[in-house]
């Protein structure tokens, strides 16, 4: 039900971008918006629980963490979210590489084989899914939006293990321009993985690189270390650490646009390869549009106003064509069957064209920062209608609206009562 209500009211304010409703008429309608409040209410509920992803998940993430950590400091114990964020750097490698998360050693009960320990927090078990290059950017970003919002700077002069949190930051780009970096193109590679997943389209070890492994070079590893360098140039004020991440900065968003992004779709790339690509001569890959990482790139400040109401039209069309609740549409076409590793996500599971608000939520927020704030109220509808109608933040839903996974995801929960603080910020100042 709700994808139509979505589809009928998505038809007419795409069909053209003028519309009868003043600003004035959206802003009241977005201040007496019911939904928004309910949510809003339960998101803010979920985060008095702690930092766990959810309640599937006995674990800190730290990709996680950055997407509901400012609703965390505002509803959570902030000497407590300091200490958790600390942790992080405990497990960091000699190289500067930093891990998804850690574990309470007595909550450890998977049996990963490639864990980690700290003498400094022995407490924990440390683990991480190295098919991704996104857990030192996010660790950055949550870092940053925690000072944002608390303004305890002195987070950054903290040692951690004989090195200052500041130090350690600076570390962790290190190891990903020495250890995750193509050189030819000037950015960072991972495992091809769907989009902004941690699973890999081989197989294999599925969340760890392997002999089956492709390196490649994605939009949303890229955008999210885009964004942690504008992060670092406003987390110092030496001015030649300013200059130097702030053309890292351009550069990156540069080379983003010059092997990344299709000018003629309007669309992103799915994977620049190495050297190979894990797919059989003859599948397109570039059929598929990525909808995690085009809301990373429009944060980034990847698009311009023109591209990213071309991306616009795709997400909506791409739902339409899927059969799709909301924009939380991970991939569109999802990837066949045929062409994956044995044991992978099946098309339209999971990562694999799931539908996940935690994406859907960041596109969000990029449309209201961006202008688009009709557009963005109309999207957003399907995602609040689902909470409430479900009772809880699940992780992902499917194409028909089921809800899978963790039912109490903090990454939905942080996404979702951002947008409805954005929306509110907006309509403050227009009502």
């Amino acid at each position: 039900m709700y994808r139509w209500i979505f589809l009928l009211i998505a038809a007419f304010l795409m069909g053209c971008h003028t519309q009868n409703e003043s600003s004035k008429e959206l802003a009241g309608k977005i201040l007496a918006d019911e939904k928004f409040q309910k949510v809003d209410a339960m998101a803010r509920e979920l985060m008095k629980k702690g930092f766990y992803a959810g309640s599937g998940y006995q674990m800190v993430w730290s990709r996680d963490l950055n997407t509901f950590i400012e609703l965390s400091c505002d509803e959570y114990d902030n000497g407590v979210i300091r200490e958790n964020l600390l942790l992080f750097f405990h497990f960091q490698q000699e190289n500067g590489e930093l891990l998804d998360g850690y574990v309470p050693r007595e909550a450890f009960t998977w049996h990963d084989p490639n864990t980690y320990e700290s003498e400094t927090a022995p407490g924990h078990i440390g683990f991480k899914n190295t098919v991704e290059t996104d857990q030192e950017t996010s660790l950055i970003q949550a870092i940053y939006k925690y000072i944002r919002k608390t303004g305890d700077r002195s987070i950054l002069t903290e040692l951690v293990a004989g090195k200052t949190v500041s130090e350690r930051m600076r570390l962790s780009i290190d190891f990903l321009l020495n250890e995750r970096y193509s050189a030819q193109h000037q950015l960072i590679t991972g495992a091809t993985t769907f989009d902004w997943g941690d699973v890999q389209v081989e197989g294999g070890a599925v969340v760890d690189t392997d002999s089956l492994t492709h390196w490649s070079i994605d939009v949303y590893d890229n955008a999210m270390l885009a964004i942690a360098c504008q992060n670092l140039s406003q987390l110092t004020s030496d001015s030649e650490e300013i200059a130097y991440w702030k053309t890292r900065y351009s550069d990156l968003v540069n080379n983003i646009r010059k092997y990344l992004w299709d000018a003629g779709r309007q669309k992103f790339i799915p994977h620049v390869y190495i050297s190979a690509s894990p797919f059989p001569a003859g599948f397109d890959e570039n059929e598929i549009f990525y909808h995690g990482g085009t809301a990373v790139a429009i944060e980034a400040g990847v698009l311009t106003s023109d591209e990213i109401a071309a991306t616009i039209s795709h997400f909506n069309s791409n739902v339409q064509k899927a059969g799709a609740q909301s924009v939380g549409l991970t991939v569109f076409p999802a990837y066949p069957q045929e062409v994956l590793g044995k044991g992978v996500t099946a098309p339209y599971e999971y990562q694999n064209g799931g539908d996940w608000t935690w994406f859907g939520g960041r596109l969000i927020q990029q449309l209201i920062a961006n202008g688009y704030v009709r557009e963005a109220y109309v999207m957003a509808q399907p995602m609040m209608e689902r909470v409430i109608s479900n009772d809880g933040f699940y992780e992902w839903y499917t194409l028909d609206g089921s809800p899978m996974g963790s039912a109490d995801f903090k990454g939905s929960a942080g996404v979702l009562a951002r947008s409805i603080e954005m929306f509110y910020e907006w309509a403050e100042k227009n009502k």
